[in-house]
């Protein structure tokens, strides 16, 4: 077994790809890399807004190609826990990839594009009720600008360091009063 959170992963399997592209196995495999915490079914059926049987298959075609794994049992042991062995995964869009791969890479990416953009949309239909401080303090900002592909690159690299040390699975020990789970959406790309 893999010691969990210590891998970044990299997808370029069609067939991973395929088994990762359906919104409950993605909200399992978001909450289970976010949080770094092992779940059961039960529990990630309330997540996910399926039953437990239900959510029991997506468990298991997640295991079959690798995106997951059983956890260490919490306890008698009659429980099944599941983990995710890396803390995040990306897809490389590689340009020589074969059709069957770049249908596979688009479906996901585009899943996970709609994800985004619905609780963006989802945030801004509520932002006049937020308290006034948590309303104040996000943003939403698009900006142009004029780069090199290495300063495009080290701008990318420069945001996930400030993003780094915030995220939920490496702060959930030492929780801020009054912290709340926030999005950060960030997105780099030449733009002709």
């Amino acid at each position: 077994m893999t010691d969990v959170g210590q891998e970044r992963r990299r997808i370029s399997d069609p067939k991973v790809l395929r088994a990762l592209a359906h919104p409950a196995r993605v909200a399992i495999i978001e909450d289970l890399n976010v949080t770094g915490e092992g779940r059961t079914a039960t529990e990630l059926a309330e997540i996910v807004g399926l039953s437990p049987s239900a959510t029991s298959y997506h468990l298991r075609e997640l295991a079959k190609v690798g995106m997951i794994e059983q956890a260490p049992s919490r306890g008698d042991g009659r429980e099944r826990v599941w983990q995710s062995p890396v803390h995040s995964w990306g897809i490389d869009l590689e340009r020589d990839a074969d059709a069957d791969t770049q249908a596979a890479e688009d479906e996901l990416v585009g899943m996970y594009v709609d994800r985004d953009y619905a609780r963006l949309r989802a945030f801004l239909a509520r932002a006049r009720g937020e308290q006034p401080e948590w309303h104040d303090a996000a943003g939403y900002n698009t900006s142009t600008v004029i780069v090199t592909a290495e300063e495009l690159k080290e701008l990318f690299e420069q945001v996930q360091r400030l993003i780094a040390p915030l995220r939920v699975r490496d702060r959930k020990d030492a929780v801020p009063e009054g912290a709340r789970t926030a999005r950060v959406h960030f997105a780099v790309f030449p733009d002709d």
